[in-house]
């Protein structure tokens, strides 16, 4: 890996302005380097060329385009659509400069984003890379990068079996969406958290696009129970999350699922208070 870089932070702006130079002034105003995609699959080409040029005046990076669907769902229409708002969002990062369209595998389950059986058979993750080749074949981007998030209960569900999906769907435009967070689903794994976050940096460095930064917190109630938490209230090791990430080439770091704006500045705070020392933050 490369030498050390400061981390571009992001996270979501309330209300996102509509005007492009406001947009980016309302990131700036708190301190953010990067930003999740301001415009909805749709956007006519003169909006996407606003926010792309002014976000490359600011040098602030469009992280990812949400795509998040079920193109693996057993219900086909349900699958046929997801596939095309998988397609749309790759052509939209492609078109806007971000660096990655992101979705989860999906699932074999009832839910989108659900467990399932089903989800780890070797018919499914045949299906996953079918699926993902066509999504990259449909758009060939030159720019952007087609990813799966992971996730604890459907492939990529660890740092091997991201490999996996990596060497089967062999395609260049295809790419590493890191959620650390999402893929600890065990005791072993959040008590050691930091070694697990070294392996997926480790084995998937070089394909890593973005990452969201999220915590986890294990509660006292049986079975095991673990909660995604805001940043700074769980353990998460952020040192060697910061330190890892920030060997690679400009990658965002965008915080997400959190209810309010206070809550996204207490976050970010958290997540600066142990960049900055490490000089990994500006």
């Amino acid at each position: 890996m490369s030498q050390k870089r400061t981390i571009p932070l992001g996270a979501p702006v309330f209300p996102v302005p509509k005007d492009p130079d406001e947009w980016v002034a309302a990131h700036r105003a708190k301190g953010y380097r990067a930003a999740y995609c301001p415009l909805p699959l749709d956007a006519p080409e003169d909006r996407i060329r606003a926010f792309r040029e002014a976000a490359e005046r600011a040098g602030l990076r469009i992280s990812e385009v949400g795509a998040w669907s079920n193109p693996i769902s057993p219900d086909d229409a349900t699958r046929k659509a997801a596939v095309q708002k998988c397609i749309d969002a790759l052509a939209l990062a492609d078109r806007i400069g971000a660096g990655c369209a992101v979705n989860i595998a999906g699932s074999r389950g009832e839910k989108w984003d659900g467990p399932s059986a089903e989800n780890f058979t070797p018919e499914t993750f045949e299906l996953i890379v079918e699926t993902t080749r066509a999504i990259i074949d449909a758009v060939k981007p030159k720019r952007s990068f087609f990813t799966l998030e992971t996730m604890p209960w459907c492939p990529p569900h660890s740092p091997d079996s991201y490999l996996a999906l990596i060497r089967a769907i062999d395609r260049r435009e295809f790419a590493v969406h890191l959620d650390p967070v999402n893929m600890i689903n065990s005791v072993d794994r959040y008590y050691n958290n930091g070694a697990f976050i070294l392996e997926c940096f480790e084995k998937l460095g070089p394909w890593i696009k973005n990452c969201h930064g999220k915590d986890i917190l294990l509660r006292e109630n049986l079975t095991v129970h673990l909660d995604e938490v805001r940043p700074g209230l769980g353990v998460l090791d952020y040192g060697v999350f910061l330190a890892e990430l920030a060997r690679l080439d400009e990658v965002p770091l965008m915080l997400e699922h959190l209810s309010s704006e206070s809550d996204y500045d207490a976050a970010a705070a958290h997540v600066r208070s142990v960049g900055r020392p490490l000089g990994l933050l500006e």
